[in-house]
């Protein structure tokens, strides 16, 4: 009985660290809040301007500012159209309206996200996600040293080759489970699977995303200099796993020493369930590449696989239903937050001043060399990439300005093109402006906060590794 007691007391004061914990982390809608605030306020201070365009391509050297009245009174207004060839600061009430609008805006990824969130519902509630974690762990003891070097060389290949990064979706719940039931936090879980996609779009071997929009901008064929970036992500891949590893072990993690696990027979409906979502992830990753699915596409597919595991996991059509429901209460909260990222860069659109941003970061390339210009690029490319967190969307901004600036500087283009790559990699790494990380964060149900302090560290260091690549880069001519 005292036994019993002493447990209570333990659980009780466990409960109210996590509750001082969460006390003292700051929500991340306050956060986007305040970015978005800090946004409006830009649109009035920092003059606006707009480049020309051929499609969404945009002319170099023909940035021209815009005249705008960005009196006090205009933070009130109620809406304002400007005239042509003039501009309006972003009011109060525009950044309000932004908010519904980046809803609607991004409806794709956020139906997407809750139908994800709906279907391992169906997958936790029928114990198959316990039941398959089990008899992973029993398989390799337990053993880190085997299980997360694997697991991000797999997750890292997926991205810098194929370009994979939303399908990871999937996996992050397993992978946040999986940390649990190791005795670590959720967040290491998750690390284990977004470090590794990071880490294949830094680098980006043959990930046809920015590569087939960024390289025939600069007149290069696609996927060439596939050979160094290959060489590039074994190094960002190596820093990485040992990164995790050190992580895993101060978070708790066992990794010199195995664990035993009792090989419990999975029931004939758990089996069925992996088997339907392993080969649902197959074809998931062909149809993606393949037919080019959006999101419009991926939530039907993930709502068809619902239904299908559903069936199979025999809780009835209430039961299967309800779990579907718990499942999309828990990814939420990533609609509001991805409704908010949106909203900061229509604000910046609305009030014109994306373009000058974008022109004032092209200054930061100097002309003191080839080495320094590309410092130059890279580091523009990481403020850039706050704004415009989609990797196909600042290829066609940054590219048709930066080539020109490189070849003058003498850049060569195929390191004008890592520049970009590192920069938009490292960025969405971390921004929380970023959709796909928010969704990440959601599906894994790990704060922007904590991650944020988390993967600081890494990202220094990946973005001093970054410098120094671009500097070799430029010295053999690449």
């Amino acid at each position: 009985m005292k036994i019993d007691a002493d447990a209570s007391e333990q659980d009780l004061s466990v409960d109210e660290v996590k509750a001082a914990a969460r006390e003292k982390t700051t929500n991340p809608i306050v956060i986007l809040l305040g970015i978005l605030l800090l946004a409006v306020v830009m649109t009035f201070f920092v003059e606006s301007g707009s480049f020309e365009r051929n499609g969404k391509l945009v002319v170099p050297d023909s940035f021209v500012v815009l005249e705008k009245d960005a009196s006090l009174a205009k933070l009130f207004a109620v809406h304002a159209e400007p005239d042509e060839g003039t501009a309006e600061p972003v009011s109060l009430v525009g950044a309000l309206l932004a908010i519904p609008a980046g809803l609607d805006r991004a409806s794709g990824l956020i139906f997407m996200v809750l139908a994800i969130g709906g279907m391992f519902g169906i997958l936790t509630r029928s114990g198959a996600i316990d039941a398959g974690l089990e008899r992973l762990l029993s398989v390799f003891q337990g053993n880190l040293y085997i299980l997360v070097p694997g697991l991000m060389i797999v997750f890292s290949a997926g991205s810098t080759f194929l370009g994979l990064a939303s399908e990871y979706l999937l996996v992050i719940p397993i992978m946040a489970a999986m940390a649990e039931r190791l005795g670590m936090s959720r967040l290491i879980g998750f690390a284990i699977v977004t470090i590794a996609v990071k880490i294949g779009y830094l680098t980006s071997v043959t990930n046809p995303l920015p590569l087939t929009v960024a390289q025939p901008l600069l007149g290069l064929q696609v996927f060439s200099g596939a050979d160094v970036r290959f060489v590039f992500y074994l190094l960002f891949l190596a820093v990485g796993i040992v990164f995790t590893m050190v992580m895993v072990r101060r978070h708790g993690g066992n990794t010199g020493e195995t664990i035993e696990f009792a090989a419990h027979a999975m029931s004939t409906r758990h089996v069925g369930l992996w088997v339907t979502l392993v080969l649902g992830v197959a074809l998931l990753v062909y149809g993606s590449t393949k037919w080019q699915w959006d999101h419009e596409e991926l939530s039907a597919y993930y709502m068809g696989l619902s239904i299908l595991l559903a069936a199979i996991s025999g809780m009835g059509a209430s039961g299967a239903a309800d779990a579907f429901v718990f499942g999309m209460k828990k990814v939420l909260m990533a609609a509001m937050l991805i409704g908010v990222a949106t909203a900061v860069s229509i604000v910046l659109s609305e009030g014109q001043i994306l373009d000058t941003i974008v022109n004032a970061l092209t200054s930061m390339v100097g002309d003191d060399g080839p080495v320094i210009a590309a410092q130059g690029m890279f580091v523009s490319q990481l403020l850039l990439d706050f704004l415009i967190p989609s990797t196909s969307g600042q290829a066609a901004v940054s590219m048709p300005i930066l080539g020109p600036i490189g070849q003058l500087t003498g850049v060569p283009e195929q390191t004008t093109i890592m520049a970009f790559l590192f920069g938009n990699g490292l960025t969405n790494m971390i921004t929380p402006t970023s959709g796909t990380l928010l969704a990440y964060l959601a599906t894994a149900q790990v704060s922007w906060t904590s991650w944020a302090r988390f993967i600081l560290p890494l990202w220094a260091i990946f973005a001093v590794l970054a410098m120094i690549l671009l500097g070799v880069s430029v010295e053999i001519g690449f």
